[in-house]
């Protein structure tokens, strides 16, 4: 095997001991729901359940922990608008270090207020995460902190790549890992653990890494053979909006990572609720899109395989409208517009429809102000909960042969 750039098997053993003071080994739970559809067992690696609620914490001890006395007594400075800050926050106050944590206008409460008890000096500061950044850079300048990276750093790298060691403890005939790609850090370090690790193993794991569409930096770097920038559009997964792959991170994939495909908000969001009712477990979008991207069939694999659910903060606000979308995207929630005659009975005679095809109306708008309607006619917008994308043809089925024209809205 061609050596890998980035820390030695040794180094990322040694950095999960040392992480081991502050992280837990995260359960690994089994999906039956994902092992029918697979036709292989398939593991869940909580991550989401981790102190600070996301992996970070692994990566920044180890970062902060070798810290000479000289950098320690200067404090770090981090930017972040969730995890990375978290788990930096948490590193500091358990090694005694002041941490000042730079963070984007309007962050999530949630996540500002758990940076703040974790014990950091918050600086809200810029209304994009590169503003944030180069504030961030201006303060190590001005004050001598040292900045610790989100993912770019081989003690990062180390400290995220104890995750192998835990997964083949968990999981021992593990053949694939699906991996959600930010920066790339976390798949960075458990993609190099398992490629040394292969000759020790006397086989090779498979790690696919998982990235939103509107924030896909990896698949075109990898195609040019070097890091490349790319415009972020918007996505539920903001946790792995990163618009350019890490140096260090990026010549790691390159060598050690098996396939990088992508998925859309509404697989992100169908993972969301899929997680939540079969594994009962809280992720937010960026730690599911290694599920979304087995529902959406983008991955194959060959035998047991475990998916990586990176992280679980998310907003409460963000999550009920995620799972909206979600139900959506699996056809349980159907919203239709449908112009009607402005005359009596006629919302009634919807309704009646609806209730034989055994739908259940949630809610329903009346107006007849609707662009393109007829001085006679009046539109009805309803929102319904059907059982599935069957179910969801079957209503429509109906309304359409008692003679209206429903038109769904995406």
């Amino acid at each position: 095997m061609t050596e890998l750039p980035g820390p030695t098997l040794d180094e990322i053993r040694a950095a999960r001991e040392r992480a081991s003071a502050v992280a837990v080994v995260t359960p690994m739970e089994s999906s039956r729901f994902l092992t029918e559809l697979l036709e292989v067992p398939v593991h869940l690696k909580a991550e989401n359940l981790q102190r600070t609620g996301s992996y970070k914490i692994r990566g920044a001890y180890n970062r902060l922990a070798r810290l000479s006395d000289q950098e320690r007594a200067r404090g770090v400075v981090a930017a972040s608008a969730g995890n990375h800050a978290q788990g930096v926050a948490l590193a500091a106050r358990e090694l005694g270090i002041r941490a000042t944590i730079f963070m984007p206008i309007g962050v999530a409460l949630p996540k500002l207020q758990a940076t703040r008890d974790y014990g950091a000096d918050v600086v809200l500061h810029g209304h994009v995460v590169d503003e944030t950044l180069q504030a961030a850079a201006e303060f190590a300048e001005r004050t001598g902190a040292v900045i610790i990276p989100p993912f770019d750093h081989p003690d990062v790298v180390a400290g995220q790549g104890g995750i192998a060691f835990e997964i083949l403890e968990q999981v021992p005939d593990v053949t694939d890992v699906i991996v959600p790609i930010g920066g790339g850090g976390l798949i960075a370090g458990i993609s190099s653990a398992f490629a040394q690790l292969e000759p020790e193993l006397g086989r090779r794991v498979r790690v696919v890494g998982v990235q939103a569409d509107n924030a896909a930096a990896y698949p075109p770097s990898l195609a040019a053979g070097e890091p490349l920038a790319i415009s972020t559009g918007p996505t539920i997964a903001d946790g792995i909006a990163v618009g350019r792959p890490g140096a260090l991170n990026f010549a790691i994939v390159r060598d050690a990572v098996d396939d990088v495909v992508t998925v859309g908000d509404d697989d992100t969001a169908r993972a969301l609720v899929v997680l939540l009712e079969r594994a009962k477990l809280v992720v937010e979008p960026a730690g599911a899109v290694g599920v979304a991207a087995v529902l959406a069939e983008k991955v194959t694999v060959s035998g047991p395989t475990v998916i990586l659910l990176s992280g679980g903060n998310i907003d409460p606000m963000v999550m009920e409208r995620v799972i909206s979308r979600g139900l959506a995207a699996s056809h349980r929630y159907l919203k239709v517009n449908i112009p009607l005659p402005d005359r009596p009975g006629q919302l009634a005679r919807i309704a009646e429809l609806i209730a034989e095809a055994n739908a259940n109306v949630v809610e329903v708008l009346h107006t007849r102000h609707g662009y393109g309607l007829q001085i006679s006619e009046v539109e009805i917008e309803i929102h319904m909960e059907t059982r599935g994308a069957e179910h969801a043809e079957l209503v429509l089925r109906r309304l359409r042969d008692a003679g209206y024209s429903p038109r769904v809205d995406e």
